[in-house]
């Protein structure tokens, strides 16, 4: 059983590879593997270049195509860690950190700096960014002050149906605010729609950071998360400080998904698929579910992004619509599937 793991595994990190590649290497210009190995070496270990590559490659690879390919990998990274976390804690196959308000926080905030013209020549264009990853973590914290007042247990259906509640609300305000700034309409409808354009390597370098950072400390708590997974009641009876360790890796999986989202929008369903299918190649297991879903939903991003801008070139579709597109119907099939 171990081996069978550790072969999966093996194959898992090469179709991600394998995906990256075709991802750099995909669009309006084809550009070889070779090419693309030989350019990482030249930049990385300035090793000399094949002849036959033409210097607009060069600009196309690292300048254009491996910073969106990066940053489309560490958001799908990001998103899925976050949802597996949330998922276990909740005990809801349903649960996301979306369900606790942050897509809804992050828009709302985008939507204040877009429409009011705050700019900040501290922050510069990472002010949009900044201003959606703090609504979002405000909104999860107020949902988990709120449900913590209702509920002094903290319940999982307390925590779920408080955060759905606040959600609509603020999406409320949110479309109050496109419907009376409708200049501004066209640029929050393409925020929330989710998108890679335009990402450099300040973008990766950061959101690589938060991503590999957030998922390291929360391999720390896999036991914690095997245990919660069987109920409050049981956890609480070995030994867990439930209530502690819930608020604890829910800020965890905030920061993680606020990080995502800041950088590329909203984009849905990647945090809610991508723990499913590596549960069914991997079990429960947390050591596995965590560190694969990671892997796996990289991949998973960076295979929408390449598809949202080689499907319809040179026209672009929201990767949004894309992970939706393969990500719903492929949940329902999973979820129904598990349910016969």
């Amino acid at each position: 059983m171990k081996k069978e793991k550790e072969l999966k595994i093996v194959i898992l990190v090469l179709i991600s590879i394998l995906v990256l590649i075709l991802s750099v290497g995909l669009g309006s210009v084809y550009i070889p593997a070779s090419d693309i190995v030989s350019v990482l070496l030249n930049k990385l270990f300035n090793m000399p270049l094949t002849q036959s590559i033409e210097g607009s490659y060069i600009s196309i690879l690292w300048d254009i195509r491996l910073p969106r390919a990066f940053t489309a990998f560490f958001v799908g990274a990001a998103l899925s860690v976050s949802g597996a976390v949330i998922q276990s804690i909740l005990q809801n196959p349903l649960a996301s950190s979306y369900t606790l308000g942050v897509s809804a926080g992050a828009s709302l905030g985008a939507a204040i700096v877009i429409t009011s013209g705050i700019t900040s020549s501290l922050l510069g264009f990472f002010l949009l960014p900044a201003a959606g990853f703090l609504a979002g973590l405000f909104t999860v914290f107020f949902v988990i002050a709120v449900s913590g007042r209702l509920d002094h247990n903290m319940s999982n259906h307390t925590i779920i149906l408080f955060g759905m509640v606040f959600s609509l609300f603020v999406n409320a305000i949110l479309t109050l605010i496109s419907a009376l700034n409708s200049e501004h309409m066209q640029r929050l409808i393409l925020w929330q729609m989710g998108s890679f354009s335009g990402r450099r390597w300040i973008h990766v370098a950061v959101l690589s950071v938060c991503a590999v950072l957030g998922t390291l400390i929360i391999c720390f708590f896999v036991r914690e998360l095997d245990i919660m997974t069987f109920g409050e009641e049981e956890a609480m009876s070995i030994g867990v400080e439930t209530k502690k360790v819930k608020v604890f890796l829910l800020a965890l999986a905030t920061f993680l998904t606020g990080a995502a989202v800041c950088f590329s929008g909203i984009i849905g369903f990647v945090d809610l698929t991508i723990p499913h299918i590596v549960r069914r190649l991997f079990g429960s297991k947390h050591k596995y579910v965590i560190p694969m879903s990671f892997v796996l939903g990289g991949a998973f991003m960076a295979f929408a992004d390449m598809l949202s801008r080689t499907v319809l070139a040179p026209q672009e579709i929201p990767v949004g619509a894309i992970t939706a597109l393969v990500g719903a119907p492929f949940f329902a099939y999973i979820y129904f599937r598990g349910k016969r």
